[in-house]
């Protein structure tokens, strides 16, 4: 088997425009490395092998005409069966969606095909992408790559073992709670959540969702290299007018003091001593760049945290809980039922009052982000999490939701974030989370270059 499968995007890109290998070649190394490492992981729920080597094929026939296939001409990439892509079923993993097969590209999968990506699969995801874990009734169990005793978190599970593994450099995710970030720090890739309104969603096959999801879902890129995140950000960035929320904003913005926030314990929480060796480590990378480091707490993200989970259930008991009943898959109904427990019944005085909340802790985040146009955090309070731990008791979810605060209340002020692997500890991945203010990107991959190096595949 070739190993053009392990170059990052950036390299096949070259290498392709070049013409030194082809796009087929590129795609053909990718499949076989399909072939050799899903088995073991369950990572790519449905392939796309004929529908690769004929983009393929196209990009280097366009190439031999001298024309411009696109940035990321001859890349190949996973997209997640949450996101309609055409000719395939946006499952969600639900059997209740099995056959609800997409008529047309949502935005983020056309943005790719216009940058001449060749999407080689489509990646596993828990039931309604709802768990930092990967299981469900319709798809099966995925696995991490790099450790088959710990999650590969989610929902983005698939995406981020698929990355991990060599079965295309970049996966698109999608991120409400962290699963794009979570993901990323589990399986020790990278991993990017851009603002809201930055890449263009919309899935044609079902109803537009409620404001929170419009509010706080977001699709994004993960890589090995934070260039390649670079690379696929600007490719998935790509106007699309069915959006409404989508903005078009500059890719660049006006340059800020290199001042990073050090928040070793945000708001608070409990942080694993592993996890703050990371968040220094990181922090000294920045200093020894050149970087203003000030360590200091964050401002109100606890209660960022507690009204997402408000909306979140709002949103379920609505409707979603029936759909949770109709699927009857254990893990979701388990996690369905725990989230009940720990999150009050909203009325409608109560989500107004959300709402109204929402601006306010906005403010503060902002102006705290205009003094430290980064901060650097943790991805999550402790390392890894041992697989399926969620639906061990009450009490293992509840301790998990605790160490998750920085991924789940920071989407509820609509800010990117930045997973960035930075090494190991007791022989699980480790790695710490970048946060700017919206549309600043740029500054979280500036500052990501600094701190994570390019990630070997697994074996």
């Amino acid at each position: 088997m070739s190993d053009l499968w392990a170059l990052t995007a950036t390299e096949m890109a070259v290498l392709i425009r070049q013409r030194d290998v082809s796009a087929r070649e590129i795609t053909e190394s990718t499949l076989a490395r399909i072939d050799h490492a899903n088995p073991g992981c369950n990572a790519i729920v449905a392939r796309c092998d004929d529908e690769a080597l004929a983009s393929a094929d196209a990009i280097d026939r366009a190439l031999s005409l001298g024309l411009d296939p696109g940035p990321m001409a001859g890349v190949p990439v996973t997209t997640k069966v949450n996101t309609d892509q055409k000719g395939f079923a946006t499952t969600n993993g639900l059997r209740i969606q099995r056959d609800l097969i997409a008529a047309e590209d949502s935005p983020v999968v056309s943005n790719l095909r216009k940058a001449g990506a060749v999407i080689v699969g489509r990646t596993n995801t828990p039931a309604f992408s709802l768990r930092w874990f990967t299981r469900n009734a319709l798809h099966g169990h995925t696995t991490n790559p790099r450790a088959p005793g710990i999650t590969p978190g989610g929902s983005s599970g698939g995406a981020s073992a698929a990355v991990a593994a060599g079965m295309g450099p970049v996966a698109h995710g999608t991120d409400i709670a962290g699963s794009i970030r979570y993901p990323a720090y589990a399986c020790g890739i990278h991993g990017l959540r851009p603002s809201l309104g930055r890449v263009p969603a919309f899935n044609a096959s079902g109803p537009d969702r409620h404001i929170g999801a419009q509010l706080m879902a977001v699709s994004g890129p993960l890589a090995r290299s934070i260039a390649d995140l670079r690379l696929s950000l600007t490719a998935m960035a790509q106007p699309d007018l069915r959006d409404p929320w989508f903005v078009d904003a500059p890719m660049h913005g006006p340059d800020l003091p290199r001042r990073a926030a050090l928040c070793l314990a945000p708001d608070g929480m409990d942080v694993a001593a592993p996890v703050k060796d990371a968040l220094r480590a990181a922090a000294t990378r920045l200093s020894l760049a050149g970087w203003e480091v000030v360590e200091c707490d964050t401002p109100a993200l606890r209660e960022a945290m507690e009204l997402q989970m408000i909306m979140w259930l709002s949103e379920m008991r609505r409707g979603a809980g029936q759909a949770v009943r109709d699927e009857a898959d254990p893990d979701a109904e388990r996690i369905y039922e725990y989230l009940q427990t720990i999150t009050p019944d909203a009325d409608l005085n109560m989500l107004m009052d959300t709402l109204q909340s929402r601006s306010r802790l906005m403010r503060t985040w902002r102006d705290f982000l205009s003094r430290y146009p980064v901060m650097l955090c943790p991805v999550s309070g402790e390392l890894p999490f041992a697989d399926l731990r969620d639906v061990v008791s009450q009490a293992d979810f509840e301790a998990i939701i605790a160490a998750q605060m920085p991924q789940i209340g920071l989407p509820f002020l609509g800010l990117p974030g930045l997973t960035v692997t930075n090494g190991a500890a007791m022989g699980l991945p480790v790695g710490v989370q970048l946060v700017a203010n919206q549309f600043r990107e740029d500054l979280l991959l500036d500052a990501g270059e600094l701190i994570g190096e390019t990630v070997p595949t697994t074996v």
